[in-house]
């Protein structure tokens, strides 16, 4: 009887989790390591929700992946008899007079078969009167798109990955030889040894410190202040039901999540922060990305105008040179394979990220160029500006 191949995927996020899944269906035997436990805090897959949405402008092949990770949410979300997925629907609003962004963003979005919506800013204030689109020019609206419950899915894939026959071990890899081809396998915070045929490397943030030869800084962790205010008392306008997630194309990209489940109504800038230590980083947002989101709440959402900040959060993105992810084979070690590189657009994209890796893996094919490593070889230093993904 032939053995099963053995795979060893370190970390348990949203694209580590949904890989040691979908490999295991591949019938390889997989082992899922995570240092501090699926959608823990210092991960980029922690915290409450993300959005899902198809709007990417030119920048592809997002929105077709979008289109098909909600169809694999979906299904999964019926096959575990467990919601992720949370359809308030996604508005785009534009108020800058460069549109090329969401103008180009229209047939991709058709072509994906991705529900939407144009709507003039009269239409927004009939539909939502609650925002304030003075100065909104137009906006895309997805019906189909939402938010997803992050942390809550992430746990959810480990769950079903152990109760298939996958294997679950809470441990940290030390970072010794992962440039070769871990012939002698994983040394582990607890001493022990992990010897696998293969390696998948899903580790967001920590990626460039794993390796520092192949990704040193292509991935670039920055801190992201993410604010959530308390609606006022018996008004339900700014909850979920009542208001779409919504993104705001102005001088500063702002996005935000109504209150759901008991949490506040969210909100964030998108604007890139400072460099961040995901490991031994204080997770406190500044008083001036406060000052400056608040000012934001009083223009955009008047009657929050006055809104208690009754929770904070510090998440962190893990920024490539131009926003892509990276999914490939690491070039000195052929049984081992990279997967990071969210950028802050990755969550929505789990699951179709998760069928991708155990198709390279295990049929042995080659990544789409766009996720290849080899592009930084002429793009790092091109002076190109990176391609904004958006959340």
């Amino acid at each position: 009887m032939q053995s099963r191949t053995h795979i060893a995927v370190i970390g348990a996020g949203a694209f580590g989790g949904w890989s040691a899944l979908y490999l295991s269906r591949r019938n390889a035997r997989v082992t899922l390591i995570d240092a501090w436990g699926p959608g823990n805090s210092r991960s980029s897959s922690g915290g409450e929700t993300r959005i899902i949405r198809g709007t990417y402008g030119p920048n592809q092949p997002y929105t077709k992946m979008a289109a098909h990770a909600l169809r694999l949410w979906k299904e999964h979300e019926t096959q575990w008899g467990l919601q992720f997925l949370h359809r308030a629907g996604v508005l785009w609003m534009v108020t800058s007079t460069d549109d090329q962004f969401e103008r180009s963003s229209l047939p991709m979005l058709r072509q994906a078969g991705v529900a939407y919506e144009e709507l003039s800013g009269r239409e927004l204030r009939q539909r939502w009167p609650q925002i304030n689109v003075e100065d909104v020019r137009w906006a895309i609206y997805e019906p189909e798109g939402g938010f997803l419950s992050a942390q809550f899915a992430c746990q959810a894939v480990a769950e079903q990955f152990v109760k298939a026959g996958g294997e679950y071990k809470q441990a940290a890899v030390l970072p010794q030889g992962l440039e070769t081809r871990l012939r002698d396998g994983l040394t582990l915070s607890d001493g022990s040894r992990l010897i696998a045929d293969y390696y998948v490397f899903a580790c967001g943030p920590w990626l460039g410190k794993l390796f520092p030869e192949t990704i040193g800084r292509l991935v670039r962790p920055t801190k992201q202040d993410v604010f959530f205010f308390g609606t006022p008392a018996g008004d339900d306008r700014f909850a979920e039901g009542k208001l779409p997630v919504w993104a705001d194309h102005r001088d500063r990209f702002i996005y935000g999540i109504p209150a759901t489940d008991g949490c506040g109504f969210k909100v964030a800038d998108d604007t890139r922060g400072a460099e961040f230590d995901p490991t031994s980083g204080e997770r406190v947002v500044s008083a001036d990305g406060l000052k400056a989101i608040r000012d934001y709440v009083a223009f955009r959402f008047p009657a929050m105008k006055d809104a208690p900040l009754v929770e904070t959060r510090v998440c962190q993105y893990e920024n490539t040179p131009d926003n892509n992810l990276i999914i490939d084979r690491h070039p000195a070690a052929e049984n081992v394979w990279v997967v990071g590189g969210g950028s802050g657009h990755g969550f929505k994209h789990g699951p179709a990220v998760g069928e991708m890796v155990a198709e390279l893996v295990i049929d042995q094919k080659e990544a789409n160029p766009t996720f290849q490593l080899a592009r930084f070889k002429t793009t790092v230093n091109s002076g190109r500006p990176r391609i904004d993904q958006r959340d």
